[in-house]
C-alpha cells in the first residue's frame, strides 16, 4: 500500500526540470504562505518539517506536523518530517541549560537558525537536490558586490532578521525568505484567506517553543537538579539584602521576583555563578556603556570599519542604539555605546546593523557599568 508521502510525490513528475527548493513547513501561517507564493511562482516545491522534541511543547508536536502536511497536500507537494531531535537537543537545549547554569541568558533561537534550520534542514534540502531552503522568517537576502548580504524586512515591526545574523555566506546563498518584501502581517492573513490555504489559527508566543509556558526555570532543574541551590543575594555594595533558590532563576535587568522588599525598585544588575550570587540594585544602577562581544560572526566574512557608528540591537525587542566598534581579538569586539543602556545582558546576542543591512554581531559576555 502506498503511503500519503509516496501519494504526493506521484503528483510531480519526476523529469520536471523546474527550480526545485525546499520550505521548512512548521504548520504555522508564515511558512505556510512561504511554500504557497514558492508554489504560485511556479517552482518545484518540498515540504521539510523537523520533530526537534517532545511533545507538549510547540516545537513541531504532532498537531503542527499534521497542520504542515494538510497544507503541503493542498498544495499539491511532497513533505518529509525529519528527525532533529538528537542535534537538536545537543545543539540548542544543552547549551541553553548551560548558559543559565553560568548566569547567562541564552539567545537559542539565534542557535537553532544556525545550526537547525539552516544547518541540519539546509543539508537536507540538499540531498532533495533542492537549490535552497526557504522559511518563513521576515527577512530580505540580496547579492551586491561580491557576496550576499542579509537585510531588514520591509515590515520592521515583524522584521526577524537580528535571529539570522550568525549564518554564513553558503547558508546565504542557498536561503530564501519569501515574506521579507511583505509590508504587513494583515497581507499575509488576507493572502491566506484568497488562497484557501487550510490553516488552524493558533496564538503567537514569544515563549521559547521548547520550554512549556515559559517555565525556563523549572526546565533548567528538570535537566540539572543540583541548579535548585539557595544562594545569596545582595546589594551592588555586597550587602546581603536576601536569598535565591538558584541563579538560573534570575537575568540582568529583571524588576519581578527577586524576594527580596526595598522602598525603591530594585533590578537585576549583575550575576555571579561562581559564587552562586545575585546582586540588585537601583535602575540605574543596571545601565551599562561598555559591552565586550564573544565569539562575533561578520556576514561578509571580514569586520566592518573599526571606531565607526553603528546601530546595535542587544536584544530582539530592542530598537537599536548607535554604538562604536573596537576590535580587542580574534572574534571579540568592545563596543562604546553613546548613551548608556539598560540591561546589557551576558548571553544575549548583540547585533550589528549598517541602515537595513545586517552586518554581523556576537554574544554579549560582560558589561562595565555607566559612571
Amino acid at each position: 500500500m502506498m503511503s500519503e508521502e509516496q501519494k504526493t510525490g506521484d503528483r510531480i513528475s519526476a523529469n520536471n526540470t523546474r527550480k526545485r527548493v525546499a520550505v521548512a513547513m512548521s504548520g504555522g501561517i508564515d511558512s505556510s504562505v512561504a511554500a504557497a507564493i514558492l508554489v504560485d511562482q511556479g517552482l518545484e516545491v518540498i515540504g521539510l518539517t523537523a520533530h526537534m522534541w517532545k511533545e507538549n511543547s510547540r516545537c513541531c508536536s504532532e498537531e503542527d506536523v499534521k497542520g504542515a502536511q494538510k497544507v503541503a497536500w493542498f498544495l499539491g507537494i511532497r513533505h518529509y518530517v525529519l528527525n532533529a531531535s538528537e542535534v537538536f537537543s545537543k545543539n540548542v537545549v544543552d547549551p541553553f541549560v548551560s548558559e543559565y547554569m553560568q548566569g547567562r541568558t541564552p539567545s537559542p533561537c539565534v542557535v537553532c537558525n544556525q545550526m537547525i534550520k539552516f544547518g541540519f534542514l539546509l543539508a537536507r534540502a540538499m540531498q532533495f537536490d533542492c537549490t535552497a531552503l526557504a522559511t518563513g522568517h521576515y527577512a530580505r537576502v540580496e547579492q551586491r558586490g561580491g557576496f550576499y548580504r542579509l537585510l531588514k524586512a520591509k515590515d520592521c515591526a515583524r522584521d526577524q532578521s537580528y535571529f539570522l545574523h550568525r549564518l554564513s555566506q553558503r547558508q546565504l546563498a542557498h536561503s530564501i525568505f519569501p515574506l521579507g518584501d511583505w509590508i504587513k502581517k494583515k497581507d499575509v492573513v488576507a493572502y491566506t484567506r484568497n488562497r484557501s490555504l487550510p490553516i488552524t489559527p493558533r496564538k503567537e508566543s514569544r515563549d521559547l517553543c521548547f520550554v512549556p509556558d515559559g517555565e525556563y526555570g523549572q526546565f533548567v532543574e528538570g535537566r540539572v537538579p543540583e541548579a535548585k541551590k539557595k544562594g545569596r543575594i545582595t546589594d551592588t555594595n555586597g550587602r546581603d539584602i536576601g536569598t535565591h533558590e538558584g541563579i538560573h532563576r534570575y537575568t540582568v535587568g529583571q524588576r519581578s521576583g527577586l524576594g527580596v522588599s526595598c522602598s525603591v525598585p530594585l533590578y537585576v544588575t549583575h550575576l555571579d555563578a561562581q559564587e552562586n550570587v545575585v546582586e540588585v540594585g537601583k535602575r540605574e544602577e543596571a545601565f551599562a556603556q561598555t559591552c565586550f562581544l564573544e565569539d562575533v560572526s561578520w556576514i561578509a566574512g571580514r569586520p566592518p570599519e573599526n571606531n565607526r557608528l553603528y546601530d546595535l540591537r542587544i536584544r530582539y525587542q530592542h530598537d537599536g542604539v548607535p554604538a562604536r566598534i573596537h576590535h580587542v581579538g580574534d572574534s571579540c569586539v568592545r563596543v562604546d555605546f553613546l548613551a548608556p543602556q539598560f540591561a546589557v545582558t551576558p548571553g544575549q546576542a548583540a547585533v550589528f546593523y549598517d541602515g537595513d543591512e545586517v552586518l554581523g554581531g556576537g554574544w554579549i559576555a560582560s558589561a562595565e557599568p555607566a559612571e
